[in-house]
């Protein structure tokens, strides 16, 4: 674990960085404490033991203030963007490995050598130039992730598995990443947060249009925060507990994907025997059916109430944006 000295300088960065969040600083400002944030995440990245949960949200809020940055330019920097849903891939797949914070960290400090400028009387903009650069510089340089992605590899992930095509499109496309190098846990449980935040990517991780958070338990600053409150606008979610950390069931899975779809209509209700016409996902589950993206887990059942998967959630969101 960290020493009392680095676990200090973690603190502080990431109080610095909440400080000038709530100050509401200008541009440059917000890239000069990227800027320190990344020398202290390379300070961090010089012990050899893993990273611990302060630095971690250190590096959560660091990429709050480079999506800052990114939100700020004038043209789109697509790049910038890229790097941003990269990082949020990383924390969502939980490897903090030494390896992968220090990539990361070399990345958006690419992002943030030149400082952006303020110009139109106080109004934040970013350097074109700056940005232009920077792009240069991030597709100049050696992309292993985006290789890598071309022929995704997991020793627990067999062609013939039926999640195989949707784990390949997931990860290609910055959805979701790997539990490790290797690994991508197909088995292994989804919470809330993680199936939110999924949901969110393959929508292409729209910006929320206000911060206007309703949830008692999603704190400012958390990986999932963007995408909840992004689902909270467009009526996927509601209600004053969010719940993050719980397991997603087969029911609210169906649900989340109906009201993204804008909760169409559906020809008849649901033909399974264990979802009642008056349950509040009946018409979602009568439509993920209609749509082919699960035909229940037998001849008429549906179970609602069991817990979803890796895989599963990853197979669900495919088919869905077939």
């Amino acid at each position: 674990m960290l020493n009392f000295d680095a676990g200090k300088l973690a603190r502080g960065a990431m109080k610095e960085l909440q400080k000038a969040e709530k100050l509401g600083g200008s541009v440059g400002e917000v890239a000069k404490n990227v800027a320190q944030g990344v020398k202290t995440v390379e300070a961090l990245s010089d012990l050899s033991e893993k990273i611990p949960e302060p630095a971690v949200e250190m590096l959560r809020k660091l990429i709050a203030e480079a999506m800052k940055l990114a939100g700020a330019s004038q043209g789109r920097n697509e790049a910038l963007n890229d790097c941003i849903k990269k990082a949020q891939v990383l924390l969502d797949g939980g490897d903090f490995s030494m390896e992968s914070v220090t990539k990361l960290t070399a990345e958006l400090r690419s992002f943030m050598k030149d400082a952006p400028e303020e110009t139109n009387g106080g109004q934040e903009t970013v350097s074109r130039a700056a940005v232009k650069e920077s792009t240069a510089a991030a597709q100049s340089a050696p992309a292993p992730a985006r290789a890598q992605a071309a022929e995704v590899q997991f020793s627990d992930v067999e062609s013939g598995a039926y999640y195989y095509d949707a784990v390949q499109w997931a990860v290609q496309e910055g959805i979701a990443s790997g539990t490790s190098d290797t690994t991508f846990s197909p088995d292994q449980n989804c919470t809330r947060a993680q199936t939110i935040s999924f949901l969110w990517r393959a929508a292409g991780s729209p910006a929320p249009k206000g911060q206007n958070n309703p949830f008692t338990d999603v704190a400012e600053g958390v990986y999932y925060y963007n995408a909840v409150l992004w689902a909270a606008e467009n009526g996927i979610v509601s209600g004053t507990a969010f719940q993050p950390d719980t397991a997603v069931t087969r029911a609210q899975l169906s649900t989340f994907l109906y009201r993204n779809a804008g909760s169409p209509a559906v020809k008849g209700g649901s033909a399974f025997d264990d979802v009642p016409s008056d349950a509040y996902f009946s018409q979602a589950v009568a439509w993920v059916a209609e749509q082919g993206i699960t035909s229940g887990t037998g001849e008429r059942t549906f179970s609602p109430d069991t817990v979803c998967t890796r895989g599963q959630i990853v197979t669900f969101l495919y088919r869905a944006k077939k």
